[in-house]
């Protein structure tokens, strides 16, 4: 066990990795509309720079658990990031070629550094201190991560979209010969951002070798007279694949908060100009009560009622949600942010307890349930879609049709809170030994 002195700078190392796949992963949202305008895209079509990041959590997290099970926590935090320099370097070719697979194939090399990256990071910022304080050291990281998210959006969004509106109207009016120039032109902007972020990758890929982190192993709930654990298969944690589900359907109830609430605004009537800084709200709630959870665990409550507290705010709030309207209910939207910031950094400790040597492959399960985000999402868009169609044929104008299909969208919320109130109560339990 470590103590809180030597755990102070392994943790700044680690919140600084965060940092960085924070910053990534955020970005996409500016990489969206200029991969629309540079390489001519539908919206869905260009919605597959977000599907790239998501397929390759699911693909390489398995492998990337039995990567960290050879060459340790370590070794793949310093792979992972080579692994997303390399894919930066992707991008330059990318946009000489002006060729939109191969973009989603840098983002995909990206997704893949990132996987290896988070199945060495979570479990290691878990267990590096207290099992109980767990929560506590990962709503740091949580904050880094949400910070990160912020400053990539901003750099990336003024790096890329600068002036985008005037070249999209120049498009409509030039010849096909300028038209490709000013593609090629915009195309070429990527280059030196990710040139950039490809070397401080690698540097920092190598520096994390050399970095002050100790070793450390999780310790299993039963053990032998020899220290090794009784149990022989991934199969025999209960807690752990209810864990896995428990994150599967937050992971979608934080992006529906985080991604929904724009679209949800304008179909109220709020104008976009105004309805694109609601994001922001559910962010800054996350960061605030990240920052309480830093303050409140363990010290006051521990992790098993934190993600109680969650789970009962964001029943409350879907409801809240659903029978209010306008901006209250988009402020209960944002307010999800506080209900959604600390089940990340409970339910990680809480289904990791007790693992042992399954530690790395739990981990790469529970990197798996971020696909959460690419599955409960667009089956809020389709209730939103169903429920206008219904209302229509029943008589509604469109304008309230869309105003109430996607209040009652939220709905989908209300399973996910139920389980994840589950697992609080009594999920994380279930096959471990009473202490």
């Amino acid at each position: 066990m470590q103590t809180k002195n030597n755990t102070l700078v392994p943790i700044m190392i680690i919140a600084g990795l965060f940092f960085i796949f924070g910053f990534v992963t955020w970005i996409n949202g500016a990489l969206i509309p200029f991969m629309k305008t540079i390489n001519e895209l539908t919206s869905a079509q260009s919605f597959l720079v977000a599907s790239a990041s998501y397929i390759s959590f699911v693909a390489m997290a398995l492998p990337a658990s039995y990567i960290i099970e050879k060459i340790g926590y370590r070794k793949g935090m310093s792979l992972g990031l080579i692994v997303m320099a390399i894919g930066a370097l992707v991008f330059i070719p990318a946009a000489e070629a002006r060729t939109y697979w191969i973009f989603l194939s840098g983002i995909f090399i990206q997704g893949m550094g990132m996987t290896l990256l988070q199945t060495a990071s979570n479990p290691y910022i878990t267990i590096l201190g207290p099992i109980e304080s767990a929560a506590k050291r990962i709503a740091i990281m949580g904050i880094a991560n949400k910070v990160a998210g912020a400053l990539g959006s901003l750099i990336f969004g003024a790096l890329l979209l600068s002036g985008i509106d005037e070249i999209k109207e120049k498009l409509s009016s030039v010849s096909i010969a300028e038209k490709a120039q000013l593609l090629d032109t915009m195309a070429d902007s990527v280059v030196t951002p990710y040139v950039v972020m490809s070397i401080i990758l690698f540097v920092l890929g190598i520096l994390i070798r050399r970095a002050p982190l100790p070793h450390v192993e999780a310790e299993p709930i039963e053990v032998t007279k020899e220290g090794e654990t009784t149990k022989t298969s991934i199969f025999q944690f209960p807690h752990l694949w209810l864990g896995v589900l428990t994150l599967f359907v937050y992971v979608g109830a934080e992006v529906i908060a985080g991604d929904t609430i724009i679209a949800y605004g304008i179909s109220l009537g709020f104008p976009a100009t105004d309805a694109k800084f609601f994001t922001t709200l559910t962010l800054m709630a996350m960061v605030a009560t990240y920052g309480l959870g830093i303050f409140l665990i363990p010290k006051y409550i521990n992790q098993a009622l934190a993600l109680r507290l969650s789970a009962v705010l964001g029943i409350l709030l879907t409801f809240c949600i659903v029978f209010t309207t306008g901006f209250t209910s988009v402020i209960f939207v944002a307010t999800l942010g506080v209900a959604n910031a600390l089940v990340w950094p409970a339910v990680w400790p809480l289904t990791l307890k007790g693992l042992g040597k399954f530690t790395k492959t739990a981990s790469a399960l529970l990197i798996m349930a971020i696909s959460g985000g690419a599955i409960i999402p667009p089956l809020y868009g389709k209730l939103v879609d169903m429920n206008k169609a219904d209302l229509i044929a029943h008589g509604m104008s469109e304008v309230m049709a869309s105003a109430e299909a996607a209040t009652k969208g939220y709905w989908i919320l209300l399973p996910c809170y139920i389980i994840i109130l589950y697992y609080a109560i009594s999920g994380h339990k279930l096959g471990l030994k009473k202490d």
